[in-house]
């Protein structure tokens, strides 16, 4: 049985082989209706559990359609649905949604309940994020740049503002697939120490460079993220704001980038904060590229965790 639990945890032929097959799925359904079933519908008769502990958007449809278009079914959970978290363990709930479902995806907070999750289970558990990583992200952005400018090796990759579990991710990637990652954010917003030991263990170079100028110079790609969390009060709110405001990603500092260097963001994106409007909507943006990637990639890993 094959789990999708970080982009470290997975073998990079693995993960070169979810991406051929990604790219394969997405020229094949290029002409056709969203809504249109897929040839192929490795997922039929299946039922795959989606749990979301944080609210989504961008997950919840991707693997929604995702499932649908393969020809599976969905159940779509809240955390405040389930006992999962309060009183029964995760464990108990593992076993028991392994008799009625195919596959379980989770989008939660703490790392210990998609590995705990994991184990107990019977069926294949997908990693739809944590507060540690997000790894269908990050496959996603690989899978774009590739699209859009070739390979990633040995390429310049830039991180601006939070060293969030998307920039773990980042950094996961970047010890997997050969690229270097500059980090340029607050000292005390910098990314996990055992996430930089990762991709440098791998050969990567990994800087950090408070200033954001100069971290860009070169770069192939830049990427950011939202400054606030959905849990963060107002006071917190303000102090983030005058924390990451040098960090922004504008015309000015996307101009001291190399020429064709692209532009990525997870979204949602809180514009005129980390990025402006301008930057978003530019020529040198593919945001909405890497948004739609999220469906293709996620029915790729779906398929690679059913795989015998």
């Amino acid at each position: 049985m094959r789990h999708f639990l970080d982009i470290n945890k997975t073998d990079i032929t693995e993960l070169n082989k979810i991406l051929d097959q990604a790219n394969n799925t997405k020229s094949t359904r290029a002409d056709l209706p969203k809504g249109t079933p897929d040839q192929e519908k490795p997922l039929a008769g299946k039922m795959v559990a989606l749990i979301f502990e944080k609210p989504s958007t961008r997950t919840r449809v991707s693997f929604d359609m995702g499932v649908r278009q393969m020809g599976g079914q969905t159940m779509v959970l809240s955390g405040a649905e389930m006992q999962i978290g309060h009183g029964e363990s995760i464990a108990d709930t593992a076993r028991v949604l392994s008799r009625y479902v195919d596959m379980i995806m989770i989008r939660t907070f703490a790392e210990a309940t998609l590995l705990e999750l994991a184990e107990y289970s019977d069926v294949p558990v997908i990693n739809g994020l944590t507060d540690r990583s997000h790894p269908c992200q990050i496959m996603a952005d690989i899978m774009t740049y590739q699209e859009k400018c070739g390979s990633i090796l040995g390429k310049k990759v830039v991180w601006l503002g939070d060293g969030n579990n998307v920039c773990s991710s980042l950094l996961h990637a970047a010890g997997q697939f050969g690229f270097n990652l500059t980090f340029s954010g607050p000292q005390s917003l910098e990314p996990e120490v055992k996430s930089i030991a990762y991709a440098r263990s791998k050969g990567s170079k990994v800087e950090i460079e408070c200033d954001a100028s100069k971290a860009v110079e070169g770069a192939d790609l830049i990427l950011t993220d939202t400054w606030l969390s959905m849990h963060d009060d107002q006071a917190a709110r303000a102090r983030r704001h005058n924390l990451l405001r040098p960090y922004q990603v504008n015309t000015e500092l996307m101009k001291l980038a190399n020429v064709d260097a692209i532009f990525m963001h997870c979204l949602p994106a809180h514009r005129e904060e980390e990025v402006t409007s301008e930057v978003l909507d530019g020529p040198n943006s593919v945001v909405f590229d890497e948004a739609e990637n999220r469906l293709h990639i996620q029915k790729s890993i779906m398929s690679w965790c059913f795989e015998k």
